[in-house]
């Protein structure tokens, strides 16, 4: 042996393991770098969700992309706005006549309430000191209407020797209280020898007749101007002041129960006829009927043809036939 440090014995194998090792370690160094990945591209927009699934099911999905991923969130495309649905208007309606106003009523009425007339058949009539004379029977009517005298039935003894004595109609006062003489007549001195008791067996006067001038209304025929008649006059009626107010009239057929209407004085016409005054009434049938009945015991509804309803109907009157014959 040789003097000096002794040379690690080093074994062919590990250094050829050491080479090894050596050679593979260069080789990751000196090789190139791998090119880095490329991102996967962006979906423009995510496909719809059928229609069967809410929409609200992809809200915490994209809550997390954005919380965990850097890359601009990913709006949905807003649906299209949906138009208003159009609601066809409804058809217009056809234009409809115009409504007719209702037909004018045929009789026009003026209520007389009861306490402020008289009738003057068989109404009581009196001396001015308060002695009952006889009753009223009949007034007589002159040119226009105008009442011309009161016909009165004097009493006898026991109905014997009753006469009818004619009075001028300006001697006579009305008292409308009831219960009471309704007639007094104011007598001059000279027209005051009306005998209590007439004369028994003394005649008795007939009714007056009609002349041109005179007219008594108690029963006498009311007609229209073509002659048919209207009705018969049972009864006047008198204000306080002496004033007829209207006339009742029996406007009953034959075949029908009796039936009343008051008609306004102010509708009578008083004419010249066959040289003797008489009344007329211009009333149809249909306007006969539409008046009110007379009843005593209501107040008084006058009747009198309504000119608006003659203007509509102008051949009503000529076409009607009550009592032409």
């Amino acid at each position: 042996m040789r003097g000096g440090f002794a040379r690690p014995a080093v074994s062919l194998t590990s250094v050829l393991t050491l080479l090894t090792v050596l050679a593979l370690s260069g080789c990751s160094l000196f090789r190139s770098p791998a090119p880095p990945e490329p991102e996967p591209p962006v979906a423009a927009s995510e496909p719809e969700m059928p229609a069967s699934e809410p929409e609200e099911a992809s809200a915490p999905e994209a809550a997390s992309d954005t919380g965990t991923s850097t890359r601009p969130a990913q709006h949905k495309p807003r649906p299209a706005p949906r138009k208003p649905r159009r609601v066809a208007p409804p058809p217009p309606t056809p234009a409809s006549a115009p409504v007719a106003p209702p037909p004018a009523p045929l009789v026009q009425t003026r209520t007389i309430e009861r306490g402020s007339f008289r009738t003057l058949l068989d109404s009581e009539v009196q001396k001015p000191d308060g002695k009952v004379v006889g009753r009223a029977v009949d007034m007589v009517a002159g040119p226009g209407g105008k009442p011309q005298e009161v016909v009165v039935n004097l009493q006898g003894f026991m109905g014997v020797g009753d006469r009818k004595a004619h009075f001028p109609w300006s001697a006579v006062r009305i008292n409308v209280q009831p219960k009471t003489p309704a007639i007094t007549l104011a007598l001059t001195p000279a027209q005051l020898q009306i005998p209590d008791r007439p004369k028994a067996g003394g005649g008795q006067a007939g009714a007056p007749e009609a002349s041109p001038t005179r007219l008594p209304m108690l029963d006498t025929t009311v007609e229209r101007p073509n002659g048919a008649k209207v009705g018969r006059v049972v009864d006047v009626l008198i204000d306080g002041s002496a004033a007829p107010l209207a006339v009742v009239l029996d406007v009953s057929d034959l075949l029908e129960k009796r039936r009343t209407i008051a008609a306004d004085w102010s509708a009578l016409h008083f004419v010249t006829k066959n040289n003797a005054l008489e009344a007329q009434l211009e009333m149809s049938d249909q306007q006969l009927d539409a008046s009110p009945a007379y009843q005593n015991d209501q107040p008084v509804r006058a009747v009198s043809p309504n000119p608006a309803a003659a203007a509509a109907n102008p051949a009503a009157p000529a076409a009607s036939a009550r009592g032409a014959q």
